[in-house]
């Protein structure tokens, strides 16, 4: 029996950035799992648990979450969530990292991408004025009712995460530089920015999706 390699990487990147969409197409070619802190925290919200509000205090307003609620939250449920030296350390304590992918995409594309962005709260599905709108303006497509945008999607909000953000995760980045395991990609485009990303990980994991394509999406 052939046991493929294990590959612990950490996906970097602004919110907006793409992350989720990058992950899913690792996921697809190369059969690893995803455990997203995002994810975690916004089941917790949804959830009303003590965590979640807390956290909700803070992302409303455009700040970041605390080590010590992270670290406590992510270390319970996952490996992989650093977003600050500090994140970095405790993960580091807890399994090997092989490699840090950076997703290096302008503040001025992601704020376009993020304040675009509108939700039917009963179903969640999501639009984007640039890219995805609804047939009529401010309602769902299929039930009529209207469109909100979420607090942490309103530009002043994003402004803050953004600053936030580059604050404290750059020297994030740069520990990992140190270690040599940070790999930045840089674009405006997912797309774009996608092809390279697979052309590194070929040469660390096999491809295991069916699809034949010239360029894997």
């Amino acid at each position: 029996m052939v046991v493929p390699p294990l590959l612990r990487a950490v996906i970097m990147g602004p919110p907006g950035s793409g992350k989720g969409t990058v992950s899913a197409r690792i996921i697809k070619h190369f059969g690893v799992k995803h455990l997203s802190s995002g994810d975690l925290l916004r089941d917790n919200m949804q959830k009303k648990t003590e965590v979640g509000i807390l956290a909700k205090s803070y992302i409303d307003q455009g700040q970041l979450i605390p080590d010590d609620i992270m670290t406590q939250l992510m270390l319970n449920e996952l490996k992989g969530f650093p977003r600050t030296v500090a994140q970095a350390e405790a993960l580091d304590k807890e399994c090997h990292i092989d490699t840090v992918i950076d997703l290096d995409v302008p503040f001025e594309t992601i704020k376009c991408r993020l304040t675009a962005r509108w939700i039917h709260p009963a179903s969640g599905r999501v639009y984007n004025l640039e890219f995805s709108p609804p047939k009529v303006q401010g309602v769902d497509d299929i039930t009529g009712e209207p469109l909100v945008q979420r607090d942490d999607d309103k530009p002043e909000t994003v402004s803050k995460r953004l600053r936030a953000y580059d604050a404290q995760t750059k020297p994030v980045l740069e520990y990992y530089r140190q270690k040599g395991l940070l790999k930045s990609f840089s674009g405006t485009e997912t797309n774009k920015i996608w092809p390279h990303i697979y052309a590194f990980l070929q040469t660390k994991l096999p491809d295991v999706s069916q699809k034949d394509a010239a360029i894997p999406g």
